[in-house]
């Protein structure tokens, strides 16, 4: 009876039930903690990879040149993670795909073999051997990058597609300081950089700008459509030129100007225009001056716009014949272009359907340009020799654009900087830029 009793009693005795099962439990809370302990860590240093990766492909996409995975393994090392060293390898293409189509895209990838510690306890075995024949775990980061671009203003732009289109010659003296040039083929600055901030060329680019760049995608013309606005010729065929003997007939009076002029919208002038007198430009509301089958003859005096003022001189007519289509004389060109409408920010143009009569040796010294936004010549060789310096009454900008353009010693942009003000869109063409990852 004792012995039933004790029998009872002790199977419903529950003290130490605890003990037992924690006993039973220990092994896998252990593997849990190692597993959780050692996945943790894999987790972070898998991240520090990706990080690796992500700057190494940007890195190489930024440089896009024959080194490009030198220079993401040199950035991959900086986080640590050494090509070859610790298990580590780090490789880079610049034909990877990329997410937007196409095969141009820059690929890093750290992989790196790691030990295995706790999780061994568990039976894990991992997935690659050491160098040691160890067990290990591999963790993999990569990265896909493409080269960024970003635009670039120019001041002078030179169009022709076609052996050296931008050309300065000694040019000690010459300053383009706070200006960037482009070339649509290649650009060779001999004996001085010009100053200019870049010296950019869609071929080559030979010691123009204190940062030279070579193969810059092309800047397509930006101003040919503003030919459109351009009116028709009036002149039923009547073109007067400047006479060049004593027996040619001397030009009328609505080709000779002098004093003050009030302009308004569009006036169109048939032949060559000459000063015999400084002559002041009176348009508030802005004016365009179109010189058809002719040239602007200073003529040794000033063409100035008024305070509040403002003018866009065009050049139209035809090919043939021997029309100038271009300021000439000594002098002073001294306007301020239009800061809205149809011809904003333009100064100066040349229409594009011109091919003959185009050219102009002296530019910005025969006569003197003090002008105030852009002077477009698309099919001029033009010779710039001469110091350009902003309108009396206008914003500080200036942009040259010309089929060819060649710099001698003495040119300069005294003012440069504000176009916006001048409501004039400067040249811009994409450069390239920082890589940016795109997965």
């Amino acid at each position: 009876m004792r012995i039933r009793t004790f029998l009872r009693g002790w199977a419903h005795d529950k003290r130490g039930t605890i003990a037992i099962l924690f006993g039973l439990l220990t092994p896998v809370l252990v593997g849990g903690m190692a597993v959780g302990v050692e996945t943790s860590y894999w987790y972070v240093s898998q991240r520090n990879q990706q990080n690796a990766a992500d700057a190494a492909a940007m890195a190489a996409a930024t440089n896009a040149g024959a080194n490009y995975a030198v220079e993401a393994k040199a950035v991959a090392a900086q986080y640590g993670f050494v090509d070859g060293a610790g298990n580590v390898t780090v490789t880079a293409t610049n034909s990877a795909a990329c997410p937007a189509g196409g095969n141009s895209c820059y690929s890093v990838t750290i992989a790196r073999a790691v030990p295995l510690y706790l999780t061994q306890v568990v039976g894990y075995r991992g997935d690659t051997s050491l160098a040691d024949n160890g067990h290990g775990k591999l963790l993999r980061a990569r990265a896909v990058a493409k080269q960024g671009a970003q635009d670039r203003q120019y001041c002078l732009l030179a169009l022709s597609s076609v052996g050296t289109d931008f050309v300065a010659n000694g040019g000690p003296k010459a300053d383009l300081t706070g200006c960037s040039i482009m070339s649509n083929s290649s650009a060779v600055c001999n004996g001085s950089n010009l100053n200019a901030d870049y010296g950019d060329a869609h071929i080559t680019s030979t010691g123009c700008g204190l940062i030279q760049e070579s193969g810059i995608p092309i800047v397509p013309d930006p101003y040919s459509s503003l030919a459109s606005n351009i009116p028709a010729d009036t002149c039923g065929g009547a073109y007067p030129q400047e006479p060049n003997k004593n027996s040619d007939p001397a030009l009328p009076a609505s080709n000779s100007w002098s004093g003050s002029k009030a302009l308004n919208g569009n006036v169109q002038v048939c032949g060559d225009l000459q000063l015999t007198a400084d002559v002041m430009i009176d348009a508030p509301a802005g004016a365009v001056l179109i010189v058809r089958n002719g040239q602007l003859d200073t003529n040794g005096h000033t063409l100035k716009t008024a305070n509040g003022s403002a003018v866009t001189v065009v050049f139209s007519g035809t090919n043939g014949g021997s029309s100038t289509h271009a300021p000439t004389g000594k002098g002073t060109i001294d306007i301020q272009a239009p800061t809205s409408g149809p011809w904003s920010g333009v100064a100066l143009y040349q229409d594009p359907g011109l091919t003959d009569g185009v050219n102009i040796a002296d530019a910005g010294n025969s006569p003197t340009w003090d002008i105030t936004g852009l002077v477009y010549l698309p099919h001029a060789d033009v010779v710039f020799s001469g110091a350009v310096n902003k309108s009396s009454n206008g914003a500080s900008c200036f942009v040259m654009v010309a089929d060819i353009l060649r710099v001698n010693g003495t040119a300069s942009i005294l003012s440069t900087g504000g176009c916006a003000a001048a409501g004039l869109s400067m040249p811009t063409g994409q450069v390239p830029g920082r890589g940016k990852l795109v997965s």
